[in-house]
């Protein structure tokens, strides 16, 4: 039998899959993806523990939702003073965490597995050219772009894309495999040398770049009530589970910018970057076959941020699905 919270979050939840249905453009994003049961492999590039605090965030926003993807890597590739240690640090807290949400679903990771795919990646900027030395992240990379696995690996870079143009340079054959997210901005400033290596050296490499897109994981958007960035924390994070706890310490309210790439793959077909999906909507330039950046148009436009509103206008959608996997994680206390 359903407990009060959890029967409210149910009704909350199709309430939304029906409103997001019925918005006259289509079938709603979680029709396809990770929330419909469609499995992707996953390797994440992230600076935490860096310059960016909000990494703690998106990382832990992402293990909540690991029983749902195929991880295959968790890189630290900063620039700064991010190392792989910050990733067992949120790894601390989702084997805190594990045995509760194991009960939820047994397709959870093992905490130790997870520990084997973590991968120091490049500590430095690439050199002029582009590229420098191989690491453990582009090796990594490298080996699982050439994996037996058919299936297209989604790279989600929430930092500098160091690691991902050394191994598209030491092995361009993995290229067909890769499926590049990267949360550009800021990061892309971190590493210029190699953004700019893979943008006019390798044309044919499946890209996202997000400049702005992501910006709508935080601005705009439905804020109302305990959808506020600050508010939802309070009532649907704090005090759920330890990767609850880190999630709140390290920021308290939401800005999470680097987690629309994990809503990308969430909802929404993800060989179809022009279609609708949690994580943005994105158009296609000319530069290549299979390169996406930030929608232009002043409709879809958060203040000076292109193509935030194809993000923000799902906010309620993701969001209230993250509530609903928090309380695998509540307080004992409200389940009853």
């Amino acid at each position: 039998m359903l407990c009060r919270s959890c029967f409210g979050v149910a009704l909350a939840v199709l309430v939304w899959l029906t409103a997001a249905s019925a918005d006259g453009e289509g079938e709603a994003p979680s029709a396809h993806g990770a929330v419909a049961g469609e499995r992707c492999r996953v390797i994440v590039s992230t600076d935490i523990g860096g310059s960016d605090s909000d990494d703690f965030q998106s990382m832990a926003h992402f293990l909540v939702y690991a029983d749902t993807m195929d991880v295959e890597g968790l890189i630290s590739s900063p620039p700064e003073g991010g190392r792989a240690a910050h990733i067992h640090e949120v790894l601390d807290a989702y084997e805190a965490d594990y045995a509760r949400l194991a009960r939820s679903a047994k397709a959870y990771p093992l905490p130790g597995r997870l520990r084997t795919l973590v991968k120091q990646g490049a500590m430095d900027p690439a050199p002029a050219a582009g590229f420098g030395e191989a690491t453990e992240g582009s090796r990594w990379i490298v080996e699982r772009g050439r994996a037996t696995d058919e299936r297209p690996v989604y790279v989600l870079v929430w930092g500098s894309i160091t690691d991902v143009a050394q191994a598209v340079h030491d092995a361009p054959d993995v290229k067909r495999r890769l499926r590049v997210y990267s949360i550009g901005s800021w990061n892309t400033a971190q590493d210029r040398s190699a953004r700019n290596y893979l943008y006019e050296q390798h044309e044919d490499l499946w890209w996202i770049e997000s400049d702005s897109t992501f910006r709508g994981m935080y601005v705009g958007g439905n804020q109302a009530g305990d959808l506020e960035n600050r508010a939802f924390l309070d009532a649907h994070v704090r005090g759920h589970g330890a990767l609850g706890r880190l999630l709140v310490e390290k920021r308290s309210a939401i800005k999470m910018g680097d987690t629309p790439s994990v809503l990308y793959l969430l909802a929404g077909v993800p060989g179809d970057p022009a279609g609708e999906h949690w994580g943005g909507r994105f158009v296609a330039t000319g530069h290549g076959p299979q390169y996406w950046t930030d929608d232009p148009h002043p409709e879809w436009a958060e203040g000076r941020f292109n193509g935030a509103k194809t993000v923000s206008r799902w906010r309620e959608p993701f969001l209230r699905d993250w509530q609903r996997r928090m309380e695998r994680l509540a307080p004992a206390d409200a389940a009853e």
